[in-house]
């Protein structure tokens, strides 16, 4: 008896020692990433100073697809579609009394529309911060200015409008002027490697064609398988995006980077899973009540773990991932705790230790964190949080497209126009 009792005692001295070293390994291994599945890009911008990030992404995106294209590495002017989006920004704010918001904010279809109307310069041509003798955008005294000249236009009483002899607005002229003042001076004719180009036509040598992109997203509050204009600040221009259910929107990511296309993405940035991942990496969303199945194989280390033990857990390392569905999704952009907040770039996949699925992402913000500007998103966070994507129209599922009704060989259709429910 006394030697049971005797073993009894080491056996509960040692479950301690075991525990403990368990914790410490854990404690030590933080998020591993595994990846699946890498796409070229360009390297990692900061757009330091300056509320630009849809255009750094959007750009960033654009030179993924000439290097998906074949047509080699481009560093390409983020200046040069800032300043005629904020012109035209302007523009639609004056316009519109002031019901039109005036910001550095904007869309991926700014991008895209620039392309098509004004054409694309190089970074070489128009680099941020030349003017007031930086290497980086600082757009804060810019703003200063701008802001105050649109709002005393656009919620003054100023009637009517003085316009020059050929009918130009001369307030424009002068909110123009200090773009110009501070971005640089829109080039007319450049020299790129030897060549002489317009803006449109170095656009044209790319290769490129803005109707091949299509912005793609999943809400309830309109029809699937038709387009809509999402109703979010920085979609100034009312650009439309085509909305399909949760599951096929997942489907689409999967697609796209499995057959080689990346996909610029504009997310909810403002929960505590993202900020983690500036020191982890890891962008995630997860589950604080998770039971059963979605503890995974480590269930007993879960059980009975408090929501905040459980959240202190996935600062440090994966722990499973809240799957949201359709109607959580629709709940986060109504009750506005799912905001647009960022662009950035997805041109990849992963899986951490604990097989959760992840894209791997560009960033904008310089070279930070463990991996240098660029991090892992978990799937579930992308599924809840994702506000739309662009894409190439070739990167959406056959079947997809033929609900959309998408053409392969030509511009995207209109598809079905919405109703408001």
């Amino acid at each position: 008896m006394k030697r049971a009792m005797l073993m009894l005692g080491l056996v509960a001295l040692c479950v301690p020692t075991v525990f403990a070293q368990e914790e410490e390994k854990k404690e030590e291994e933080g998020y591993k990433f595994d990846t699946v599945k890498m796409i070229p890009i360009t390297p990692v911008k900061n757009q330091f100073r300056s509320g630009t990030c849809w255009c750094y992404s959007g750009l960033g995106f654009i030179e993924s697809e000439l290097l998906r294209m074949g047509k080699g590495e481009y560093d390409l002017s983020e200046m040069y579609v800032v300043q005629y989006t904020y012109n035209d920004r302007a523009l639609a704010a004056i316009r519109t009394n002031g019901d039109c918001s005036f910001s550095q904010g904007g869309a991926f279809n700014d991008v895209i529309t620039v392309m098509r109307e004004h054409g694309l310069v190089p970074e070489e041509v128009m680099r941020p911060g030349v003017m007031y003798g930086d290497t980086l955008a600082n757009h804060g005294e810019l703003s200063a200015l701008t802001d105050a000249m649109v709002k005393a236009i656009a919620k003054g009483n100023v009637k009517p409008l003085q316009t020059d002899p050929e009918g130009n607005l001369m307030c424009m002229k002068a909110i123009e002027a200090v773009h110009s003042i501070y971005l640089g001076q829109v080039p007319e004719k450049f020299t790129y490697k030897g060549k002489s180009y317009t803006p449109q036509s170095f656009y044209e040598s790319l290769g490129l064609n803005a109707d091949d992109y299509v912005s793609v997203t999943s809400y309830t509050h309109h029809p699937f398988y038709s387009q809509f204009v999402l109703e979010i600040q920085d979609n100034w221009r009312w650009g439309l995006s085509y909305n399909v259910p949760i599951d096929e929107f997942m489907e689409i990511f999967d697609y796209a980077i499995d057959n080689g296309y990346t996909i610029a993405w504009g997310s909810d940035v403002s929960e505590d899973g993202f900020r983690w991942g500036r020191k982890t990496g890891a962008c995630v969303l997860p589950d604080l009540e998770a039971k059963g199945d979605a503890m995974g194989s480590d269930m007993a280390h879960w059980t009975g773990m408090s929501v905040a033990d459980r959240k202190s857990e996935a600062e440090k390392r994966p722990t499973p991932q809240l799957w949201v569905t359709q109607e959580q999704r629709q709940k986060g952009y109504d009750n506005r705790t799912t905001t647009d907040d960022h662009g950035m770039l997805i041109y990849g996949k992963a899986k951490d230790q604990m097989g959760n699925e992840y894209y791997m992402v560009k960033n904008s913000w310089g070279d930070y964190g463990p991996f240098h500007g660029s991090f892992f998103a978990s799937k579930a966070f992308v599924r809840y949080k994702t506000m739309n994507i662009v894409l190439h129209k070739d990167a959406i599922p056959a079947a997809i497209k033929a609900k959309l009704g998408i053409d392969s060989s030509s511009s995207a259709k209109p598809a079905k126009k919405a109703r408001r429910k």
